[in-house]
């Protein structure tokens, strides 16, 4: 059975990526045409490195993966610092 859950009753949940991490805090909603567009999450202090000093993040709301007792994001949401193999072979 699905079940519905408010806007409001999501606000303030813990956000965790699929491999279960911990990514943040849901902070806002963005709306577009009365649907959701997309989320505002409050990154946790160690991750402000990975998004050059940012205090959040807006993920797109299919990077969503589930929502419950918390917030579950897709783990491609995040990026990474490992090199680009591509540029690699750019600059040959």
């Amino acid at each position: 059975m699905l079940k519905i859950k408010k806007i409001s009753e999501v606000i303030g949940k813990r956000a965790f990526t699929d491999e279960g991490n911990f990514f943040g805090e849901v902070e806002e909603v963005n709306l577009v045409n009365n649907r959701i567009e997309s989320w505002r999450i409050k990154v946790k202090s160690g991750m402000n490195s990975l998004f050059s000093g940012a205090r959040g993040v807006i993920v797109p709301h299919s990077y969503v993966k589930s929502i419950g007792d918390v917030f579950v994001i897709s783990h491609v949401a995040i990026p990474s610092h490992q090199p680009d193999e591509l540029s690699q072979f750019s600059q040959e």
